[in-house]
């Protein structure tokens, strides 16, 4: 493959990214204006157009009346307010569409004309297209549980939507970090230790958004608007309270632990993220590895300032939405980051 043809890839798989994040941003919209459970049926084929007709807006209504949600806390909705609710959940899903076409419509042109020759790189489109079409099911799947019997989704499959969300742009990162900079750096002394401490980084990253969508899910964001204590206490009785009662289980469902660890596992990251910068000031870096630091402290900045501006104002659509936005800028650097310190083979 050519250097015209593999940045022409690696553009077209970064505007995937891109949609991907922008698809994440909208879904956090959408969770926060309590949207998301407007559509109660999921047709992924032929659910390109919404309602067209009086008549449609009051037969998906009609739908809508027989979820948990219209029952128990929008019982008292009109047609208009349910609109509402509506566009963004449908906005959402077009998006979800819109990514498969981006993504199917140029690898089926690269293919044909014969400029994916490389067996490596059809691997890894395959397995983006897998991913993209999982993770449409998987928000179905997470729909599905607030449309049984209470009407909020529950916080393991909200977990499981972003993060599978994440995977996939994450490998549309990689993938197209692979085709832009092929070239590995060279070995220097003391890359070994920050080469592992961002492999560790990218572990407690990962755990830090599984955590963020736990106090999303369980709507955690809305107690303790303090920091960096939560209310009067570094360890609320709350808390205490609750691994009393219930265990190892608190740290998954207990609204209280959760946002404690939530708020902790942050501090991690940030000395983390302060060290491995400082740590780069004193190495000879390549221009990549330079740049890659720099973003991921500058990441780190304003990732953890809009955490503690998210907390102490109880969580907003605007603070809650450009947090989640930020969860994903940090991501990047971090995979950036681990990309540019890919060490030349022996």
């Amino acid at each position: 493959m050519n250097d015209k043809v593999s940045k022409s890839v690696a553009y077209w798989l970064l505007i995937g990214a891109f949609l991907v994040v922008s698809m994440v941003i909208l879904g956090g919209y959408t969770r926060l204006s309590h949207s998301g459970l407007s559509m109660v049926s999921w047709k992924p084929v032929t659910g390109w157009l919404p309602p067209m007709s009086d008549q449609q807006w009051i037969q998906e209504f009609e739908q809508y009346k027989t979820s948990p949600e219209y029952i128990k806390r929008n019982y008292d909705f009109n047609l208009e307010e349910f609109k509402q609710i509506y566009w963004p959940e449908f906005y959402h899903r077009l998006l979800g569409r819109v990514i498969g076409v981006v993504f199917l419509v140029p690898f089926l042109f690269f293919l044909i004309r014969g400029k994916l020759k490389d067996k490596k790189l059809r691997l890894r489109l395959i397995i983006i297209f897998f991913l993209g079409g999982l993770q449409g099911f998987i928000g179905w799947y997470m729909v599905k549980s607030g449309l049984v019997d209470r009407p909020d989704v529950s916080h393991y499959r909200l977990a499981l939507h972003l993060s599978t969300a994440l995977l996939l742009f994450g490998y549309l990162l990689w993938t197209a970090m692979g085709l832009l900079y092929p070239e590995r750096a060279e070995k220097t002394e003391g890359d070994s230790l920050v080469r592992k401490l961002l492999y560790t980084l990218f572990g407690v990253v990962s755990l830090q958004i599984i955590y963020g969508a736990f106090v999303a899910g369980l709507k955690a964001g809305k107690f303790y608007p303090t920091f960096p204590k939560m209310g009067d206490d570094w360890v609320p009785y709350a808390i205490e309270e609750a691994i009393g009662k219930s265990g190892f289980i608190s740290f998954l469902e207990s609204p209280f632990v959760v946002q404690f660890m939530h708020r902790w596992i942050a501090v991690i990251v940030a000395v983390m993220v302060i060290f491995l910068f400082l740590k780069g000031l004193k190495m000879s870096l390549t221009s990549l590895q330079r740049k890659g630091l720099l973003f991921l402290f500058i990441a780190l900045i304003i990732q953890f300032t809009l955490g503690v501006l998210t907390i102490v104002n109880l969580t907003p659509i605007f603070l809650g939405v450009v947090h989640q936005l930020g969860a994903v800028v940090l991501l990047s650097a971090v995979l950036i980051s681990i990309y540019s310190f890919r060490a030349k083979k022996a």
